[in-house]
């Protein structure tokens, strides 16, 4: 899971329970801390989610958070400015040297769960799309669809127009089919590398957490995994699987799916894959969409 999606994972169980506020760094001008479209959330009597950079321009973010809370029917969101520059005779927060604007916006009700809950969602089904914030008026952040996305040509957090618009782009999946300790050293390594970690074995004892404590998916059944990912955008697949006949059955299945892949790899002697790919054709399977393999 990655760091942006745990934040709104916790959100949405904070907003089930009281109202937050969303401390989102919407501009950055010299040296800072955190870049543009860091976040924290402040609730309760001062408990926050994620950062912004910590140090006294965070604590003054949150006590304008907290204000914000105490008086919500009538605060409005606001923008305020840290000063990092360490100037002389100035309300000063740091000294990194820049100045960085936080947009400060409360998250209450029903709204703002269903907003965090269709975040969430586009986390798991691996589709990109847009939050955008409106800086000027009173209209709730939201989420674009799909259509909408092509008028944003920037690729990162940006302002446009007197709104904010983050883009959310969830990360590659990797489904290692196969629990073996060629599997295990994969994830490990895909992990870091930013992949969410999927693993299938027809063996029980292979698709553990304890073996796989990175993977976001276990299963022993490799159609329970591809429903999963059915609309996924950025699904990879490796096939480190025990024999020849688990490599053949694996990619029968991905095959009959009408999953898009990025890719599709194999580990294996060049015989091996020949075998394989011989015994797809005896199938009637098509191997087109294997340009990658």
């Amino acid at each position: 899971m990655t760091t942006s999606q745990r934040f709104y994972q916790q959100l949405g169980e904070v907003l089930a329970q009281e109202p937050a506020v969303v401390a989102t760094t919407v501009k950055v001008v010299g040296s800072a801390p955190r870049e543009v479209g860091a976040k924290m959330a402040v609730y309760g009597e001062g408990s926050i989610l994620g950062t912004i950079g910590g140090g006294a321009g965070e604590g003054k973010v949150i006590e304008q958070a907290l204000i914000a809370l105490k008086k919500r029917k009538e605060a409005k969101n606001r923008l305020i400015e840290i000063d990092l520059t360490g100037a002389p005779n100035k309300d000063t927060q740091g000294i990194c040297g820049g100045k960085v604007q936080v947009w400060l916006e409360v998250w209450a009700g029903k709204q703002a769960i269903a907003l965090t809950a269709n975040i969430l969602e586009v986390f798991r089904t691996g589709q990109s799309t847009a939050l955008v914030t409106c800086l000027a008026g009173d209209r709730s952040p939201h989420l674009v669809n799909e259509q909408s996305m092509e008028k944003y040509t920037h690729s990162t957090a940006h302002i446009e127009n007197g709104h904010f618009v983050e883009i959310i782009q969830p990360p590659p999946a990797l489904l290692i089919v196969g629990g073996g300790h060629v599997a295990v050293a994969l994830a490990q390594s895909a992990h870091f590398a930013g992949f969410q970690i999927a693993v299938q074995d027809d063996r029980p004892s292979f698709v553990t957490s304890d073996r796989f404590p990175q993977a976001m998916f276990l299963s022993h059944s490799i159609s329970d995994v591809l429903a999963h990912f059915t609309v996924h955008s950025q699904l990879y697949v490796a096939l480190v699987a025990r024999g020849f006949s688990q490599d053949v059955k694996a990619l029968t299945t991905l095959l009959q799916r009408p999953v898009a892949y990025k890719y599709v790899g194999a580990i294996g002697s060049q015989k091996r894959i020949r075998r394989v790919c011989q015994a797809m054709e005896k199938q009637d399977i098509p191997l087109e969409r294997l340009s990658n393999f």
